[in-house]
């Protein structure tokens, strides 16, 4: 009876996390020669936390584990072709939103790093600012405010 509930509880638990074609996990990836830099940015300016890593692999999670993103090495032969180029360094961003930013934006600015676009609010209800990891990707910083009327 025992080894009925066990299995039982097993179904019910593994049929809850399944992914389904309902329920997605989006986890954005950058493939880039720098690993290190890149690392040492997300976890010193933004507060990120490392998932997993290994020598050609970077998972890294938001401070409240929310959300990932991941960079992979380039041309690593454990990789399939269309996971082998590079970023070019244009063409991508990625926003992310926050409580306060301009908590934020201060602690951000207090550490050095260069502002791409000043804090600022836009007529369509954002007050965000603007940052580029070190693969030049830049990074909207944004609280949701109600839109001026």
């Amino acid at each position: 009876m025992r080894t009925l509930f066990i299995t039982a509880f097993l179904l019910i638990v593994g049929l809850a996390n399944a992914q389904t074609p309902n329920k997605m996990k989006l986890n954005a990836g950058i493939i880039t020669e720098k690993l290190e830099e890149t690392k040492e940015f997300y976890t010193d300016v933004l507060g990120f936390g490392v998932s997993f890593e290994n020598e050609f692999y970077l998972l890294m999670h938001t401070p409240d584990k929310s959300a990932e993103i991941s960079f992979l090495q380039p041309n690593h032969p454990s990789q399939k072709p269309i996971f082998q180029s590079p970023f070019n360094g244009k063409g991508g961003y990625l926003t992310i939103e926050v409580e306060n930013v301009d908590e934020l934006y201060d602690q951000i600015k207090n550490k050095g790093v260069s502002i791409a676009i000043e804090i600022r609010d836009e007529p369509w209800g954002d007050r965000h600012f603007a940052i580029v990891d070190p693969n030049g990707i830049g990074i909207d910083i944004v609280t949701f405010t109600d839109p001026e009327k």
